[in-house]
C-alpha cells in the first residue's frame, strides 16, 4: 500500500474496547482526528467478545450496564468525530518517522499518525479448549456466550469455575430448559457471591469431574462426565467451555517499547510509554498502584489524550478544561439535529 493510501490521522488508537473508544471520543474532543485499529471485527474488545450479555456494576453513573450497551454507548459518543475504524486489522509493524509514526496492519492498512495510543488490553488472547468437543467448535460448542436467547430452551453444560462459568449458569438457568456446571476441582475462583447464588438455583453443579466425551452425529445431544470410576450420560445440545485463555502483545513486543513480563508496559503519570508521543492507557499499563478497572481506564484514555495533544502542539495546554465550559463542538450540534429529524 502506498503512502498516498494510508490513513493519516492525529492521534491511533491501537485496541478497540472500552478504554480505546472514550479516548476515541476525548481526542475527537480535543479537536484531533482519530483511527482506531483492533484484531477483532468488532469494537468493544473482551466486552463484546466475552461476555457482552454480561451485568457490569462498577462503571460510573451505570447501576448497572449490559457490556454490550456500554458498548453501544461509548460508540454513539464517538460518532460524533468520525473516528476511522479499522476492525479486522491486527497492528504488526510500527515505522518511526520524523515527527510521526506509520502502523501497518497484518492486511496490508497503513495507518500514519503523529502520536499513539495502545489501549490493547490484555492483547491477543485466545479461548483454551476443550478437546473432548472439539469437532462440535460453531456447532454447539462455544466459549464465550454472544446472546443469551441462543440458549433458551436447550440443555446446556458448562465447563469451568471461574467467574465467567458461573456468571453464564447464573444467567442461562431462567432460560434454558436445564443447566450443569461441570469443574475438574472441588474448589472454585470465581466470587463466592455467584458461587452462593448459583448453588441456590437448581443448576446442577458437578465437582471433581470432566467433561470426557460428547455424545452425537453432527449435533451435540449428550456428554459423559467422569468423575473418578464413575463416568454418567447427561443430556446436552449446548457447551460453553468457560477454561480462561491465554493471552500475549504479540507484535507489539517488537515496537521498541519497554515492556514488563511481556504483558504490561510501564507509563509515566502523563500515561506516556518509554518512546516519546506512544501512550498507553487501559488494563495494557502498568505503575505504581495501578488499579485494573474499565472505570480507571476512562480516566487514563484522558489523560493519555490530553498529553498526546500538549506533545503534538506544546501550546496547547495538557488540560484544555471541562466540557460543561466549552463551546458545543459542531459535529455534536449536527448529530443532535439529525436526531431531532429522525424522531
Amino acid at each position: 500500500m502506498s503512502t498516498s493510501d494510508a490513513v493519516v490521522v492525529d492521534v491511533l488508537i491501537v485496541g478497540a474496547g472500552p478504554t480505546g473508544l472514550f479516548a476515541a471520543y476525548y481526542a475527537g474532543f480535543r479537536g484531533l482526528t482519530v483511527a482506531v485499529v483492533d484484531a477483532l471485527p468488532e469494537p468493544g474488545g473482551q466486552i463484546n467478545a466475552m461476555y457482552p450479555e454480561k451485568h457490569i456494576f462498577d462503571v460510573a453513573g451505570f447501576p448497572s450496564v449490559r457490556g454490550r450497551d456500554l458498548v453501544d454507548r461509548l460508540l454513539e459518543q464517538a460518532a460524533p468525530f468520525g473516528p476511522v475504524y479499522l476492525l479486522g486489522h491486527r497492528a504488526e509493524v510500527l515505522e518511526r518517522q520524523p515527527g510521526r509514526f506509520a502502523v501497518t496492519t497484518h492486511r496490508g492498512a497503513r495507518i500514519e499518525a503523529r502520536s499513539v495510543v495502545i489501549t490493547g488490553g490484555i492483547g491477543h488472547f485466545t479461548p483454551r479448549p476443550l478437546p473432548a468437543a472439539a469437532e462440535f467448535e460453531g456447532n454447539g460448542l462455544a466459549y464465550f456466550v454472544r446472546n443469551l436467547d441462543d440458549y433458551a430452551g436447550a440443555d446446556v453444560v458448562i465447563v469451568g469455575g471461574g467467574d465467567s462459568a458461573f456468571d453464564w449458569a447464573h444467567a442461562l438457568h431462567p432460560l434454558a430448559k436445564s443447566v450443569t456446571l461441570v469443574h475438574r476441582r472441588e474448589t472454585f475462583r470465581a466470587h463466592p457471591a455467584t458461587v452462593a447464588a448459583v448453588q441456590a438455583t437448581d443448576v446442577g453443579v458437578l465437582t471433581n469431574a470432566q467433561v470426557t466425551k460428547v455424545l452425537g452425529n453432527g449435533a451435540i445431544e449428550g456428554v459423559e462426565i467422569s468423575s473418578g470410576d464413575d463416568v454418567k450420560s447427561v443430556p446436552c445440545q449446548k457447551i460453553i467451555a468457560a477454561l480462561g485463555f491465554t493471552a500475549n502483545l504479540g507484535p507489539l513486543l517488537d515496537w521498541g517499547i519497554d515492556v514488563e513480563n511481556r504483558r504490561h508496559i510501564p507509563v509515566s503519570a502523563a500515561m506516556q510509554t518509554s518512546v516519546p508521543g506512544i501512550f498507553a492507557a487501559g488494563d495494557i499499563n502498568d505503575y505504581p498502584g495501578k488499579v485494573r478497572l474499565i472505570a480507571v481506564g476512562f480516566g487514563e484514555a484522558a489523560t493519555a489524550v490530553n498529553n498526546a495533544a500538549h506533545h503534538l502542539d506544546p501550546a496547547q495546554p495538557v488540560f484544555p478544561g471541562h466540557s460543561t465550559d466549552a463551546p458545543v463542538p459542531a459535529a455534536v450540534i449536527q448529530e443532535d439535529s439529525r436526531a431531532v429529524r429522525h424522531r
